[in-house]
């Protein structure tokens, strides 16, 4: 089955991450994972301070709890494979606040102008920073543990390379490593991807807009444009990333590790397939008009 939980439901994301952690330690206190992760849905509740609620459909509440699962399944894997360098629990706990803060950038305050959180797309990392910066020495983390997020994070960025990062040691690479491969995975292997480009779409056109990018200067040029690039853009572009650059942790999620069934990846070729139809359908009729 996948995915293992309803990702729509955050209580029942909860309580498989809990279950998940006890795999890893049995006896863990989940104090922390509880207040970071209870923080984040107020958050984008908008019941916190001064944010309002997340305005975004594709990089919304949803999308955050499927990056947190994947990140736990991710986890877990790992400790099962038995690899080096081994994780603490506190290593665990800081990969989960920067998986949940990852996208905390595209919120919006009270006193924000117009338009979505999407016009944040190309800022909303250095954001999500921030936002994870404020709040997390509050809940007990140290500076230098503050360090660890804010580089997890950092690799969540569309062109960020971990090669580029600077980390105190081999883990808080690799801990990185594993939050971006969740946040990629999560949303391309969703059964709603195909569905969810024209949205995905809109949010660069916002900000693209908000940032002032010629035309010709776009990604992008319409939804059909990205609908029929993405195929190439997770073989040619994604794929090499998470092999190379985020150190193949995907394979975490394999049954058995490392060559045994990934449903991730079996998840995202099926969308893909999917895609390709849609891209050729959209050629086909551009090609009759």
């Amino acid at each position: 089955m996948f995915p293992i939980v309803d990702t729509r439901d955050a209580r029942a994301v909860a309580v498989q991450i809990r279950a998940l952690f006890r795999q890893i330690h049995s006896d863990v206190d989940l104090t922390f994972f509880d207040a970071v992760f209870e923080e984040i849905g107020t958050m984008f509740r908008g019941e916190f301070g001064d944010y309002l609620p997340i305005d975004l459909k594709y990089h919304d509440y949803q999308h955050t709890l499927q990056a947190a699962l994947c990140m736990a399944e991710i986890l877990v894997g790992r400790h099962r494979a038995g690899v080096e360098p081994k994780y603490s629990f506190r290593d665990c706990e800081l990969g989960m606040a920067a998986v949940l803060f990852h996208d905390s950038g595209y919120l919006k305050t009270r006193s924000d102008g117009g338009g979505t959180g999407a016009k944040y797309t190309y800022t909303h990392v250095l954001r999500s920073a921030a936002v994870a910066a404020s709040q997390l020495p509050r809940l007990g983390v140290s500076p230098a543990e503050v360090e660890v997020v804010l580089g997890a994070i950092r690799c969540t960025g569309p062109t960020a390379t971990v090669a580029e990062q600077n980390y105190a040691c081999e883990s808080d690479l690799l801990l990185g490593c594993c939050v971006a491969t969740a946040d990629y995975l999560s949303q391309m292997a969703a059964s709603d991807y195909p569905d969810e480009l024209e949205i995905l779409f809109n949010e660069f056109q916002e900000s693209d807009d908000y940032q002032g990018v010629p035309a010709k200067d776009r990604v992008f040029k319409s939804a059909q444009d990205l609908i029929q690039r993405t195929p190439d853009f997770w073989k040619k572009i994604v794929l090499p990333k998470l092999e190379n650059d985020f150190r193949s942790v995907y394979k975490f999620l394999a049954a058995p590790y490392p060559h045994g069934p990934n449903p991730y990846l079996e998840a995202i070729e099926q969308n893909m397939v999917q895609i390709k139809q849609r891209g050729n359908s959209i050629a086909a009729a551009a090609a009759i008009a």
